[in-house]
């Protein structure tokens, strides 16, 4: 077998720690020696300050026109340093005004300074103040206002919903969010005054304040729901939900119930948090303290997708691992993120079967191998470094798999239970619960991945085949290899192959070997899983890839062919399952093709994208044997699912082609006033049309410089009492432009009484 070199990371691990290390030292505490992995010469930087609680009052703006956000913020913190401290530092968002600042309730002076992040900036504010004994704590207070020019996921203001999540920095707090230990996590008590909108964070609410008992990041969110509640958990859907909606609303409800049973057969029993699901049109995946957030077009799709599904056990296994749980220390992401993903995954294979759960690991493994080759260790891994979150939740996924396989899932689970007990846990405590996988643990949290196990060609004797075998990692493993015969049988022999060495597995068959993979489960992170298999099949480690090269090169006979080799090993990829059903359409196999979409629809977890495209293609076989209303029905599925920008674009072209078309008399109204005052170039006017916040950059460009601007509706889908989205021919001349025409989408939020602009999804005019 011909073992190619492996190629190292480009940049020496030392220098990114050394520089990592003067950042901290500039932007945290002091240095400290922490004990990792039993050894006592590695650096670390410890924080001198903790919050201890986060009381934080605020007020959303009573009209459109102000994009303040008012609040104040009391925090209780603790010097868990060993040294007095004198000097305190608070991180927010650079568009925060503070105006004072006051400690244990005498007004101080405090300067101001920017802190680079790599991607942005944060605002420093720095006061000074009688000194803090070790263990000693402190009350700080500040008030400010925060400016929200364009809403995001992260930060909106709206009459038509507000949210501030953590990331916004909305909240001033100690440690940097980028620190390798993470923000603060505290109790915590929020209230927010609005104007006859519904307020939801996390914990009990009481009073209009929620009061979380457990560690989490302060966030909130302002809108108008209506709530359902089944079996202790609430779900907040959109105004007007119809029946079908409630159905998946109700699924989504029962699918928390599950997973927290299942976590709490697992982690022991926990604390009693208040599970709420909230339909959002941004932010959908963050979760904080019970509180889970999920895009609203969930409950329009005729299925539960697996994404919904895996961020929603996610985040209910977060109620434990960082939240009544306090997670601490160097890799704690590892727990929060990493263990919480393990766990939401075994829940899946536990309610779905292994074949589904198996899916979600490869693509979690896909997630991991993007990145492989520039991580770092998940030890020093920071929340700065953009490949974090594919390392700290997907990388140590699979270790804490493999860990329970390696001990027993019950001495596993029993193990983890116990580390967690007090109500705090530190990756080093857990560490430490398994003193006989020191070895493997070390390799895996406090190295990089250097790991690559390859197969050899099998080589056929008299009764027996011998196939060699290569393991690159710095730690031994023990790995079963599985042999496909000929006549299709399947054989599987376990073998422990060297750290940096090679090995060789012997079967004991007269037959032919097609095929040999070593690591059959890929239980062990590599830097390349493509070359696992012999003879090596395809050369990426993400299959979806290998279909789509082809599918995107309209070789629509070698997708089919690689489609089908990938679905022979994953017969529930249902992303694959999908190019596989686009393959055969585009070579004319009509029912085939319906056959493979249909079976996409019929999985039990299939994904959002393969949920759109599926119905796209029933479409599109509709639309080809002159079958109008069906055509029509299926793509107007797809547009309502909203679950991929291309399957959108071609449901519009289908429903356009079979000629439908409908309006709606206010959302007409609404086209003749913006029509008008685009062409008068009416800016004032235009900006009444248009939700504040949103589509500004939109509105902006169009007032000014239109000399003729003309909108023709052809579809009006009302998403729900408050939302349509329209589709229009657009016909527009700009000054010192020739004319343009073609499609633009509009997304029309009700506000009072009429409709104003609140993003424009689609905007092909040329």
């Amino acid at each position: 077998m011909k073992i190619e070199p492996h190629q190292r990371r480009i940049g020496g691990n030392s220098a990114i720690l050394l520089l990592t290390i003067i950042f901290l030292i500039a932007n945290c505490g002091s240095v400290v020696n922490a004990q990792i992995g039993g050894t006592q010469d590695d650096t670390r930087v410890s924080a001198t300050w903790q919050v201890l609680k986060y009381d934080i009052s605020a007020t959303l703006p009573a009209n459109d026109s102000d994009r303040n956000l008012s609040a104040k913020a009391k925090l209780d913190i603790k010097n868990v340093s060993a040294r007095p401290a004198g000097t305190l530092t608070l991180r927010i968002s650079p568009s925060a005004d503070v105006s004072t600042l006051s400690v244990n309730g005498a007004a101080k002076e405090f300067t101001k300074a920017e802190e680079k992040t790599g991607t942005g900036s944060l605002q420093r504010l720095v006061v000074r103040m009688p000194t803090v004994a070790p263990g000693g704590t402190v009350s700080v207070a500040v008030d400010y206002k925060l400016n929200i020019k364009d809403n995001s996921g992260l930060a909106a203001i709206s009459s038509a919903g507000s949210q501030f999540l953590p990331l916004s920095f909305w909240y001033p707090t100690p440690n940097s969010w980028f620190f390798a230990r993470g923000a603060d996590y505290a109790p915590t008590r929020i209230q927010v005054t609005s104007a006859g909108q519904t307020i939801v964070s996390s914990g009990s609410e009481s009073g209009g304040a929620f009061e979380g008992k457990f560690g989490s990041q302060p966030f909130f969110l302002a809108g108008n729901w209506d709530v359902t509640n089944s079996g202790g958990v609430s779900v907040y859907l959109p105004k007007g939900a119809n029946p079908d909606e409630q159905k998946r609303a109700s699924e989504l409800a029962s699918l928390a119930a599950e997973a927290k049973s299942y976590v709490e057969s697992r982690l022991g029993k926990g604390q009693d948090v208040p599970i709420r699901l909230i339909s959002v049109r941004r932010g959908a995946g963050f979760s904080s303290g019970g509180t889970i957030l999920f895009d609203e077009a969930v409950l329009r799709r005729p299925k539960l997708d697996s994404q919904t599904t895996m961020s929603v056990a996610e985040g209910v296994a977060k109620t434990w691992l960082g939240g009544s749980v306090s997670v601490n220390g160097d890799g704690g992401g590892a727990i929060r993120e990493g263990l919480s993903r393990y766990l939401a995954t075994q829940f899946i294979e536990s309610k779905f079967g292994k074949e589904v759960a198996d899916v979600e690991r490869l693509r979690q493994r896909v997630a991991y191998a993007a990145v492989v080759l520039r991580d770092q260790p998940i030890n020093t891994v920071s929340p700065l470094d953009d490949y974090y979150y594919a390392v700290v939740a997907n990388k140590a996924a699979m270790l804490w798999r493999l860990l329970a396989i390696k001990t027993g899932a019950d001495s596993f689970g029993s193990r983890i239970t116990a580390s967690i007990q007090d109500g705090n846990v530190t990756l080093a405590e857990i560490r430490a619960a398994f003193p006989e996988q020191k070895e493997f643990l070390d390799y895996g949290f406090d190295q990089t991945t250097d790991m690559n196990l390859r197969a050899g060609l099998p080589q056929q004797g008299a009764g027996e085949s011998k196939v060699a075998l290569q393991n690159t990692g710095a730690v031994d493993v023990t790995v079963d290899v599985e042999a496909t015969l000929e006549n299709g049988q399947r054989l599987s022999a376990s073998t422990t192959v060297r750290s940096k060495n090679f090995g060789e597995v012997t079967f004991k068959t007269p037959n032919k070997i097609r095929r040999v993979e070593i690591d059959r489960e890929k239980l062990y992170p590599q830097t390349d899983f493509s070359d696992d298999v012999a003879p090596r099949e395809l050369t990426d480690s993400d299959l979806l890839l290998a279909v789509k090269r082809s599918f995107d090169k309209q070789e629509y006979a070698n997708a089919e062919k690689t489609a089908r080799a990938v679905l022979f090993e994953f017969p529930r990829f249902d992303d694959v399952r999908i190019l596989l059903a686009r393959s055969l359409l585009a070579l004319g196999r009509n029912t085939d093709a319906e056959k493979e979409f249909k079976a996409v629809l019929d999985e039990k977890l299939p994904s959002s994208r393969s949920i759109g495209w599926a119905l796209i293609g029933l479409a599109d076989i509709g639309s080809r044997a002159n079958q109008n209303e069906q055509a029509v029905k299926f793509a107007t599925e797809a547009l309502r699912a909203d679950a991929e920008y291309g399957a959108s674009l071609s449901a519009r072209n289908i429903r356009n082609k079979a000629g439908s078309k409908n309006s709606d008399p206010s959302v007409a109204a609404y086209f003749e006033q913006f029509d008008k005052a685009a062409a008068a170039n009416q800016k004032a006017a235009l900006d009444s049309l248009v939700l504040p916040g949103e589509a500004s950059r939109f509105a902006s460009g169009v007032a000014g410089q239109t000399v003729q601007w003309k909108t023709e509706i052809t579809h009006v889908d009302l998403i729900d009492i408050s939302t349509a989205i329209v589709e229009t021919n657009l016909s527009i001349k700009l000054l010192n432009r020739e004319p343009e025409s073609g499609l633009a989408v509009y997304r029309l939020t009700r506000v009072g009484s009429g409709w104003k602009l609140s993003s424009v999804d689609v905007f092909e005019v040329r």
